[in-house]
């Protein structure tokens, strides 16, 4: 095989850096792998930081698990629901997830730092930071490379396959115009960071209940708490017109008295303040010849269950399981494709799978007010007794272990 095979992946998100990583590692002379990544570093955008046992097994079967041990995090260990400031009870996650397992806030920057670092260890890898992607190379019906900008300047990348990894707004997936299946979604969320309360006695989660809008906190790696407000779509239009204080305290007046009055008393300390528009799309078909979308670009996730940077890590570990063969085994053009389509069918099963759990929880407490208090009287049935509690258990494995099982076997 022609030691000129080049794969271009866009986007060093979690997709695309461990696909990066395993395809670097496990090819060597036989191809080389470019990754393009638009920022300069990991820091500067909004990224989701919970990492299920799905996405830590990810990690473990690349056989990163040494390199992963110094990634800043914080493994939370139990959950606890609050209903309008009622104290609902307490979840052991061991109970839940069996013992050793828990859900895991991570730095999802130095992770990914750690996952270029890793592939860079590897000749036949070379990362560019700063570069923009521009358009795809298209030749004879084939994609044959991308056009990329950086500090002005263009060139193009010829490749032989190109990979889009480049998240919820993919650049990759406009211009390859796939069609996108969008499920209209009710809600959005407003994320932030405030300093944790001092003592911290609860490693965990807290979720408090409300009616049409909860809100979610957790700590974090980096000594602050992590807030969640989830609210109706669209309704933070007018919040955020009357500024960062009016809406902390509209946060305020739904979480418990103590942690009101911090949110208060730290105003002027919040930091990294988003506005998440929620989408919840899928597309058709992931490829052409040429191309294969990974991740979010193929797929963008509902934050429900914290699934996106897990299935993205699985989506890589399944595409290196079909591409490293065929490259293997001659990369021609036709091997190539038909292995990213190969790789379309068997994660198409899972994605829609976990999209179609990820819309209930929205419909019941964003729909119809009647339902969604009775849903609300419900909560502590369904967290103590027999076979709710089962249910609820099933429903939560199945966001943290993944629908089907997912080998590397490259």
């Amino acid at each position: 095989m022609a030691a000129s095979l080049h794969i271009v992946i866009i986007g060093a998100g979690p997709a695309g850096a461990m696909l990066a990583y395993l395809l670097a590692s496990r090819l060597g002379d036989m191809a080389r792998i470019t990754l393009i990544e638009r920022q300069r570093d990991f820091e500067r955008e909004f990224r989701g930081e919970i990492l299920m046992p799905s996405g830590i097994d990810a990690i473990r079967q690349a056989g990163l698990d040494a390199a992963f041990a110094d990634v800043p995090k914080l493994p939370l260990v139990r959950a606890r629901m609050f209903d309008r400031r009622r104290y609902v009870g307490t979840m052991e996650l061991k109970d839940v997830l069996g013992e050793g397992f828990a859900f895991t806030a991570v730095s999802q920057s130095a992770m990914l730092e750690m996952l270029v670092s890793e592939a860079s260890k590897f000749n036949n890898f070379r990362f560019e930071r700063g570069v923009s992607f521009r358009d795809l190379v298209v030749e004879n019906g084939r994609i044959r490379g991308v056009e990329i900008s950086e500090k002005g300047d263009s060139r193009t990348i010829d490749a032989d396959l190109v990979i889009g990894a480049d998240g919820r707004a993919s650049s990759v997936r406009r211009k390859a115009e796939l069609e996108v299946i969008r499920r209209p979604q009710s809600f959005d969320i407003v994320w932030c960071k405030v300093p944790q309360p001092v003592p911290l006695d609860f490693q965990g989660a807290s979720l408090y209940l409300g009616n049409r809008h909860f809100s979610l906190a957790f700590p974090t790696y980096d000594g602050t708490l992590q807030m969640a407000w989830v609210i109706n779509k669209g309704a933070i239009g007018d919040l955020r017109k009357r500024g960062v204080e009016e809406w902390v305290e509209e946060m305020a007046n739904h979480v418990t008295p103590d942690l009101a009055t911090h949110l208060r008393a730290n105003r002027d300390k919040i930091t990294q303040p988003f506005l998440l528009d929620v989408i919840c799309d899928l597309m058709p078909v992931w490829t052409k010849p040429g191309l294969l979308l990974i991740g979010d670009a193929a797929h963008p996730m509902s934050p429900v269950g914290g699934q996106g940077l897990n299935i993205a890590m699985r989506d890589a570990i399944v595409a290196a399981n079909h591409l490293v063969p065929a490259i293997r085994h001659g990369g021609q053009h036709a091997v190539l494709d038909a292995a990213a389509a190969a790789m379309q069918r068997e994660r198409m099963s899972e994605v829609k799978d976990i999209q179609r759990a990820q819309q209930l929880p929205p419909r019941l407490f964003f729909g119809n007010p009647v339902i969604t208090r009775t849903m609300l009287a419900l909560v502590p049935l369904i967290i103590r007794v027999g076979f709710l509690r089962r249910v609820f258990i099933d429903t939560m494995r199945r966001f943290a272990f993944g629908q089907e099982k997912v080998k590397l076997t490259v």
